[in-house]
């Protein structure tokens, strides 16, 4: 997708290094986000990347430094239920 980003300092190559996942993808990050973790349930800032795992993804919103793992829907929104400090610790927690 035109919109789809990915981190700075990082390469599809190595996030799907990483993660372990071959067909991990950067997606459009114009979606609905959700929090339902820790009996909190609430929508998220804005997503500026959105990184695709086959039934899970990784989410960083805007102005936001931590990574956030969720589900993805058929209609394009995401219910997070994790958060992890960086990215690398979010990628080997798939």
């Amino acid at each position: 997708m035109a919109d789809a980003r990915l981190p700075r300092g990082w390469t599809l190559q190595r996030i799907r290094d990483v993660s372990g996942d071959r067909e991990a993808v950067a997606l459009d990050p114009d979606r609905p986000v959700k929090w339902v973790g820790f009996g909190d349930t609430h929508d998220m800032p804005p997503s500026e990347i959105v990184l695709g795992f086959h039934s899970l993804c990784l989410v960083k919103p805007v102005d936001d430094d931590d990574w956030y793992m969720g589900s993805p829907y058929d209609n394009g929104s995401i219910d997070c239920w994790a958060a992890y400090g960086d990215l690398y610790e979010a990628l080997r927690g798939l």
